[in-house]
């Protein structure tokens, strides 16, 4: 059937009103995009005009914007070198010792009161616990290593289970790691980091040499891999020897082990902590309300302690940051201001010719977080060079996040953007005819 007339006619009345509005919201989209683009160019027009007095007007955003990105770089890089380096226990493992994280000279009192981690809990747990894949077992004390006629002072000698390496994570470079058999044995062997073969053996082959620790002799059967430093301190300054061997030549009545418990896989790991401290505290006869008298560490209990200690000095860096912003933007204020007194005529100008009190608004207010992302930005390049500065010059670990770069541009924006509320209300209050007469 074909379209009569009269329908046809009914269809274009209704689909013509729909193109109409569709042209008009069109019209003013492009309307709005030419009076935007027109706005900026005005206002970076303003600011190449008077380089000197912008650069001068922007010092105090400048300043706030490399604070706070050189303190977030700082922050940002040693939270993620604790993490790799310190609060990195190995895949889904936590620690149980005697103490736990201990945070104040009052609670370090208290503590020395708990009983030791003794080796029958140790085997308790690695036959009760469901949740854990695995126990690994540490004793530790410092002493004095000798080869020859070469001395090294203070070398941690620990006393190890054969699967610590598994569950720390440790990598063999040549040789082995302790046996089940050299455990059984209380063998004098003993696996050494690389400051060892460093100091005592640099020019031959360590495997099957000798070293003495204190009054004991140890066969050394396997080198580390390289672990690197931590906080300053090498971690590659080391003896593993079996920890019956340990026992038997360095124990003490006051000896506490630490467990380093390995979850079943990451789901498992708050669950395998709960079980753990259900274990202990019936073993130990703890009263339901009574608190535990051991301590469990995890990667989160360390991160959070670390993060509550940078929280300190994020706090400082956004107090002055603030004061740095509040001062800048109150100058940005000031020179806007005297920017508006300056171009009465100019503003009496675009009035007569037809420009409205929100063009005039729009203008200032753009001018004002032009000019203020502009010290954004060179606060942001200037926060890049002082990183890569302190980082060549120094061992303090730095990475500038993205998040940092972002939040510094915004706020500055921000800042321009209320501060430069007053003088374009004030500029675009002006009677045109009254600005027209204005000497200029």
């Amino acid at each position: 059937m074909g379209v009569t007339p009269i329908e046809g006619l009914g269809a274009i009345t209704r689909i013509a009103p729909r193109a109409a509005g569709l042209r008009l919201k069109h019209g003013r989209f492009r309307s709005g995009l030419v009076t935007m683009t027109e706005t900026l160019r005005l206002s970076l027009d303003a600011l190449r005009a008077h380089k000197l007095r912008s650069f001068l007007t922007l010092l105090g955003v400048i300043l706030a914007v490399t604070t706070l990105v050189a303190v977030m770089s700082v922050v940002a890089g040693l939270n993620f070198y604790v993490a790799d380096r310190i609060a990195n226990l190995g895949a889904n493992v936590f620690v149980l010792n005697r103490f736990g994280i201990i945070t104040s000279e009052d609670a370090w009192v208290k503590a020395q009161k708990r009983p030791l981690v003794l080796r029958e809990e140790f085997d308790k747990l690695q036959t009760g616990m469901r949740t854990a894949s695995q126990i690994a077992a540490l004793l530790g004390t410092n002493s004095d290593v000798r080869h020859g006629n070469d001395l090294l002072e203070n070398v941690s000698i620990l006393g190890v289970t054969p699967n610590f390496s598994e569950v720390r994570g440790f990598s063999v470079a040549s040789g082995r790691f302790l046996t089940a058999s050299d455990q059984e044995h209380r063998s004098p062997v003993c696996f050494i980091g690389t400051d060892l073969v460093k100091k005592f053996f640099s020019n031959v082959d360590p495997i099957g040499k000798t070293i003495r620790a204190g009054t004991h002799s140890y066969e050394i059967v396997g080198v580390s891999a390289v672990i690197g430093s931590a906080l300053g301190q090498s971690q590659d300054n080391f003896v593993f020897i079996p920890l019956e061997t340990f026992s038997k030549e360095w124990g003490t009545q006051r000896d506490s082990l630490v467990l380093f418990v390995q979850a079943q896989s990451a789901e498992l790991m708050s669950a395998s902590e709960d079980e753990a401290r259900m274990l202990l505290r019936a073993w130990r006869h703890i009263p339901w309300d009574g608190p535990d008298n051991f301590g469990i560490i995890g990667s989160d209990s360390i991160m959070g302690l670390w993060q509550s200690l940078t929280a300190n000095i994020f706090t400082v860096a956004v107090g002055l940051t603030a004061i740095f912003l509040v001062v800048g933007g109150i100058v940005i204020m000031n020179i806007m201001l005297a920017s508006v007194t300056e171009r009465t005529r100019e503003i009496g100008l675009r009035r007569s010719l037809g420009a409205r009190k929100m063009h005039i608004v729009l203008q200032f207010v753009t001018e004002s977080a032009v000019l203020a992302a502009t010290g954004g930005l060179m606060g942001i390049i200037l926060a890049y060079a002082v990183v890569a500065v302190a980082r060549a010059l120094t061992s303090i670990p730095m990475r500038t996040p993205m998040s940092a770069v972002i939040l510094s541009l915004a706020v500055s924006t921000s800042v321009g953007l209320f501060f430069g509320i007053y003088p374009a209300t004030r500029a675009a209050k002006l009677d045109p005819i009254e600005a027209l007469r204005a000497d200029g």
